[in-house]
């Protein structure tokens, strides 16, 4: 079988049906909204992705007789923000030797740590196209090639090939055990953990503030503005200046607001704090979190009570809360392995990344499987109370 390679110059340079029939054959609710041609045509319709950000987005598409059979999202990244998969150090090695790390090749959603396909298609053609990325990348000068929150199976699939390199890192994940309903995963807890959370509850309760969660046509564009407000706090203290824009949002409200869960507490009716969630079809990804208010606990029932809530009604399997927070376990999150592929140009650098890699590796498992023990659900052989 003859394929050609295109290096597409934006999403806007492939069709939607296109691209959703590779990223989400099945139709209906995508596994990953993140990899939908919506979300990654409005990071570069509203300049979120383009000139200036570090995201040069450059989708790579397989194609037979001019028809597009596999394809990945692809960016050339000048710098390693908004990644959530950290090499700064590996950067500052290669810097250090007399090498230049930057410009990379990013294969990943843009300022989104949520696991998802990355090689979209046919899963056979995955080692094609990995070999197309890595020959971009040798015959182009760069120093490496990142494929990111990939999901298990693709690690598995191609680790090894030509070199790639498999890294395990870790988030924090919730698991739905066919609860009933809040209730019902508070019960599955150890009752010092039960008492905690219902007090958090009744903290963030008890400021007289009213709490909704919004999908659809029930966001309406002054949702949009008051968290685009929130948005502005949280990520200016975070990352100095927030990655996304005002028109992002917009382009969200346009797109795709069918594929957002909003979380809000308003005092009367003005909104003074909210969480942005987006709906897989089997998880629900939360993403940013931001108040103009501070009022103790309305943070942890926000982002994780009120997305567990959710799910649980909507029989979604897990809520994936984003990067970070050992202190999503006690809140019943998780520690779930997280999964990235990385090949790099020179072999040397290589071997030595390898060799941390392993270390790496071992290290995470060691706290999985710490923090998991030490995790707040009951133990079979308890008999607690209340």
């Amino acid at each position: 079988m003859t394929y050609e390679i295109a290096l597409l110059e934006g999403m806007s340079a492939i069709s939607a049906a296109d691209w959703d029939r590779l990223a989400n054959p099945d139709g209906g609710v995508p596994l990953d909204p993140f990899t939908t041609h919506r979300f990654l045509l409005a990071l570069d319709r509203s300049r979120s992705t383009g000139k200036g950000t570090g995201w040069q987005t450059r989708p790579l598409v397989l194609m037979e007789n001019s028809r597009p059979v596999a394809a990945m999202p692809l960016y050339v990244k000048t710098n390693s923000q908004g990644e959530y998969i950290f090499d700064h150090g590996w950067a500052e090695a290669l810097h250090n030797a007399g090498g230049q790390y930057y410009p990379k090749l990013q294969s990943a959603v843009p300022f989104t740590p949520a696991t998802g396909r990355r090689f979209l298609g046919d899963p056979a053609l995955a080692p094609l196209l990995l070999d197309a990325a890595i020959g971009l990348t040798r015959d182009n000068g760069l120093s490496s090639l990142h494929i990111t929150f990939c999901t298990a199976k693709e690690a598995e699939a191609l680790a090894g090939h030509a070199g790639t390199l498999h890294r395990v890192t870790q988030q924090f994940h919730w698991e739905n055990k066919g609860y009933a309903d809040f209730a019902a995963f508070l019960a599955d807890l150890s009752s010092r953990k039960r008492k905690m959370i219902r007090k958090e509850r009744e903290t963030a309760a008890s400021h007289g503030l009213t709490l909704r969660t919004l999908t659809g046509d029930e966001i309406k564009p002054r949702h949009w503005d008051a968290f685009w407000t929130f948005y502005q706090d949280t990520g200016s203290r975070k990352w100095g200046r927030p990655y996304l824009t005002r028109d992002f949002f917009h382009e969200v409200h346009e797109a795709m607001r069918a594929d957002v869960l909003l979380a809000l507490a308003l005092d009367g009716e003005r909104p003074v704090a909210g969480a942005l969630n987006f709906i897989g079809r089997t998880t629900l990804f939360g993403r940013y979190w931001g108040c103009i208010e501070e009022h103790s606990c309305l943070h942890f029932e926000l982002c994780y009570y009120q997305a567990i809530d959710w799910a649980i009604s909507q029989g979604l399997a897990r809520v994936e809360a984003g990067a970070q927070g050992e202190h999503k376990l006690a809140r019943g999150y998780l520690p779930t392995p997280v999964h990235s592929l990385h090949w790099l140009t020179d072999p040397a650098f290589r071997k030595a990344v390898a060799r941390y890699l392993d270390q790496e590796r071992r290290a995470v498992d060691e706290e999985i499987e710490v923090l998991t023990a030490y995790g707040p659900f009951r133990k079979v052989q308890a008999d607690e109370k209340d």
